[in-house]
């Protein structure tokens, strides 16, 4: 076990005397490498910059500190962003009262609790205890690191039985990694399988999450009302029902349902923006402009600050009237964040709904030509800003506009939009001719790809080459060319590099739609048996 001298250490505390006097108790149990943060602000920075062992975390940061969020909040960020290692200690310090509220109602548990007042003893026995669960699930976590999640989820299984003590930990890690790989049937049956054990609610909260992800839409909302019931502090199960409500299509009720979570945790930035853009879909301006607002003024010391929530106050404000309210918010924008491309794509996105909602069509055209450059330039904007810019840009006829943002849209992997997804929003809007321009840009680019693609498996790059033919997929979707080619890589792969269950599915759900669009294709039947055969050579079974 790694002895305590060489143990680095973080310690969140507005309190000076606190921060003392931990330090004391730290040195007493032969740790010196202690670094101080004064609120979630400086810890996230202190975060970004190194990893620490163990982190010590006032619970009640925001009264202090004056920035609104607590340790449990402050927790949800680290993990959010991943400025902290799943094997990093985070041991939370809180008074009695405020344990009874927290302990078992978050969804992302810290390692351990501490009550106050405790002695260096009591201290010394938790991060000691800490110490000992690290060494168990080191191994399993390791695996994951190394992107070898089959592995990790029989280290995890192997765990369970080996660590009776850890059991449950080891079937929610597994669990989760079964999430990780889209096997979501064999999440499900774990956390039924703990639930019969015990009702926790993390265990409940995984199992609607199963459900929504195979699109249990109802069995999911059935199975979040009953924990809310029960576990009325569990914010994680709000967000989920109320995305459950939306995927019905009932806006009202799921912003209902997070202003009953903002009610409870106002303080959560992710939520309020959530919350305000579900008031913009119900028609409730006056209720996002509300939650935008408190997004803004929070967010603005915030380390993870964004841009776009003043784009989003800005429309709540034009759709409420508030020219004047809108200008200001813009001018706010670019007054006190740091210039970049993302920066001026929202100025300009902003200042053309302004421009708009004024009657200054001239005006609003010139900035969402200044907003298309910025767009080119810019990396970190979100899908939804790029699609409302290409409504933008086909409601005042910039063609080029709305055909390079949605060419750039396509184009990430990552933004969720495929090109079925482009052209039927150019087809809504009634431009069929520019959905006809993109698909055969698309087309061209897929071409070009399954070009790259051939010369990377050529030079045995077999996983390159598989990564390439999914952007043409993605970009191509339909394309029956495309889909044998994606078929036969993933074969290839799996041969060489062996089974991966999210490829298997794919290439299954590639076949079928092979069958379906040409069941006489002279590549499907040998691309069938060789699919079965690989499902034999690794003891796949179902």
């Amino acid at each position: 076990m790694q002895e305590n001298s060489q143990l680095s250490v973080l310690v969140i505390d507005p309190n000076p005397g606190m921060r003392s006097n931990l330090q004391n108790m730290l040195n007493l149990l032969g740790i010196s490498k202690i670094e101080y943060a004064v609120n979630s602000g400086t810890a996230i920075r202190q975060l970004m910059r190194r990893a620490y062992d163990i982190v010590l975390c006032e619970y009640d940061l925001g009264s202090n500190a004056g920035d609104g969020q607590d340790g449990q909040q402050l927790l949800e960020d680290l993990r959010h962003h991943r400025l902290i290692s799943p094997w990093a200690i985070f041991i939370m310090l809180t008074s009695e009262a405020v344990y009874g509220k927290v302990i078992g109602a978050a969804e992302l548990a810290p390692t351990d609790y501490v009550l106050k007042p405790f002695t260096a003893e009591t201290l010394g026995a938790r991060i000691g205890r800490a110490l000992e669960r690290r060494v168990v699930f080191l191994p399993t976590w390791q695996l994951v690191a190394q992107g070898k999640t089959q592995e990790a989820i029989r280290s995890a299984a192997a765990a369970e039985i080996a660590h009776p003590r850890y059991a449950l930990e080891f079937a929610r890690l597994r669990a989760d990694l079964h999430v990780n790989l889209g096997q979501h049937g064999e999440a499900e049956e774990i956390y039924r399988k703990v639930l019969d054990y015990k009702a926790l609610g993390w265990a409940a909260l995984g199992l609607a999450r199963a459900q929504f992800a195979q699109k249990n839409i109802e069995d999911a909302r059935e199975t979040l009302q009953v924990l809310v019931a029960a576990n009325p502090r569990l914010m994680a199960a709000y967000d989920l029902l109320a995305r459950c409500h939306e995927a019905a299509g009932n806006h009202a009720q799921a912003q209902k349902i997070l202003e009953e979570a903002v009610a409870i945790s106002p303080h959560m930035v992710r939520r309020l923006r959530k919350l305000g853009e579900l008031a913009l879909e119900a028609g409730d301006a006056a209720a996002a402009e509300k939650s935008f607002r408190q997004v803004v003024a929070k967010a603005r010391y915030s380390e993870f600050r964004d841009p776009e929530d003043h784009v989003r106050l800005v429309k709540a404000l034009v759709k409420r009237g508030d020219v004047l309210g809108a200008s200001g918010v813009v001018r706010e924008l670019e007054r006190s964040m740091k210039a970049s491309p993302e920066l001026d794509a929202c100025v300009a996105v902003s200042n053309a709904a302004v421009h708009d909602a004024a009657g200054n069509r001239a005006g609003a055209l010139a900035d969402l030509q200044g907003a298309v450059g910025a767009v080119r330039a810019s990396s970190g904007l979100s899908t939804g800003l790029k699609l409302g810019l290409v409504r933008a840009c086909l409601e005042h006829r910039f063609d080029k506009g709305a055909q390079d943002v949605m060419m750039a849209v396509v184009n990430d992997t990552g933004s969720g939009i495929t090109s079925q997804d482009a052209l039927a929003l150019f087809a809504e809007a009634g431009r069929r001719d520019l959905a006809d321009g993109v698909q055969q840009q698309l087309k061209a680019q897929a071409q070009i790809l399954l070009g790259v693609a051939d010369e990377k498996r050529n030079m045995g790059d077999v996983r390159g080459a598989v990564q390439t033919l999914l952007e043409a997929l993605h970009m191509a979707p339909q394309n029956l060319q495309v889909m044998i080619a994606v078929a036969g890589g993933v074969l290839r792969q799996i041969n060489e590099l062996g089974w991966d269950h999210p490829l298997g599915a794919l290439c299954r759900a590639q076949l079928e739609k092979i069958r379906a669009i040409d069941a006489q294709h002279p590549r499907l039947e040998p691309l069938e048996a060789e699919y079965h055969a690989m499902r034999r050579k690794y003891g796949i079974s179902g």
